[in-house]
């Protein structure tokens, strides 16, 4: 072989010069075994590489609302959630009837024109109370999130964020919370502070209990995420412990903190129509779907339509809450997503 022909060894690359192409490459692991690299603008590599920099840059959040919006599942919790707090916030539009004016006339009475449900024992208007307990319900279900993941998440936050001594203490106290079914302690407590019932008092009881779940999900993302590089670069500018945690450390972590909430969202109204239900929860001047389930339980083989009413009512909107749940769980993390 000619001088000219000789391809220039460079380690196991060689350049071969005689296709007048410089970037040719020939790679030689082992003498015998010559492979030929085809140039990159020969390959569709640079094209499916190509970063469009006019394009915005997107965020989770974003590429969560776009997953959100083409699910069924979502779309359809979405529009009956509108549809419950529609209900919850404005009862008139859906009825002129006054949930609390009973006639013992009208006892059991089925359904007539203006009253599309019949009557109860008690001649109250199923419709009517149906309607208002959605207010109840939700105004419970809604108040005690709140309560709970803001707590819950302030709690397991500090934990993971700054560990040692401090996880130590906060996690012992969560395991105790843990420990207690949130029925069961919600009862003892409700038992025990009987001379008053009220909504705030079902909603405080709730969240004393409700709180922990939240704390360990939010124990645990922050401590994935305060490994990142953005918080070691916050931190070597000089951003004090406090701000990095609630100002880049939170925010980056509230993925399945939402999650939680939405899905114990429905929980808590369904505990509260459970308390309400034996009796130690609301007390019977609120209008609520567990106390009207109480009160026809005594109906159930004779007119099961009583209590027929307010347990659909319950049962749709703890649906819509729990698939909502799934829908934003699926969207934010998109490991657990099922084939």
């Amino acid at each position: 072989m000619s001088e000219q022909m000789k391809p220039e060894q460079e380690g196991n690359i060689s350049r071969d010069a005689s296709s007048g192409a410089a970037e040719d490459f020939v790679i030689t692991p082992f003498p015998g075994q010559e492979r030929f690299v085809a140039p990159l603008d020969e390959t569709p590599l640079k094209e499916v590489d190509t970063v469009d920099e006019d394009e915005p840059a997107t965020s989770m959040w974003a590429d969560a609302w776009r997953t959100l919006r083409k699910n069924p599942l979502f779309i359809i919790s979405g529009l009956l959630i509108i549809f419950i707090l529609v209900v919850a916030i404005f009862p008139q539009l859906f009825t002129k009837l006054d949930p609390n004016y009973c006639t013992l006339e009208s006892s059991l009475n089925p359904g007539s024109s203006g009253h599309p449900l019949g009557f109860d024992q008690q001649g109250c208007d199923i419709y009517s109370r149906v309607i208002y307990g959605t207010r109840t319900s939700v105004s419970v279900g809604i108040l005690t999130t709140l309560i709970a993941t803001l707590f819950g998440g302030v709690i397991g936050a500090v934990a993971g964020y700054y560990g040692r001594w401090v996880d130590a203490l906060l996690s012992r106290i969560t395991d105790i919370f843990f420990a207690i079914p949130l029925l069961l302690g919600a009862i003892v407590v409700l038992q025990m502070f009987r001379t008053s019932s009220s909504i705030w008092k079902v909603v405080l009881v709730l969240a004393l209990f409700g709180w922990v779940s939240v704390a360990r999900i939010t124990r645990g993302s922050v401590m994935e995420t305060k490994n990142l590089e953005f918080n070691t670069a916050s931190t070597a500018l000089g951003s004090s412990p406090m701000r990095n945690l609630f100002r880049h450390v939170v925010p980056n972590s509230l993925a399945p903190v939402i999650v939680i909430a939405t899905t114990s969202l429905g929980a808590y109204i369904v505990s509260e129509a459970t308390l309400s239900f034996l009796g130690i929860g609301l007390p019977s001047t609120v209008v609520s779907w567990g106390g009207d389930i109480s009160t026809a339980q005594v109906l159930l083989r004779v007119h099961p339509e009583v209590l027929f009413y307010p347990s659909l009512a319950l049962a749709i909107t703890v649906l819509a809450f729990i698939m909502m749940g799934d829908a934003v769980k699926d969207a934010l993390d998109p490991k657990s997503r099922t084939a």
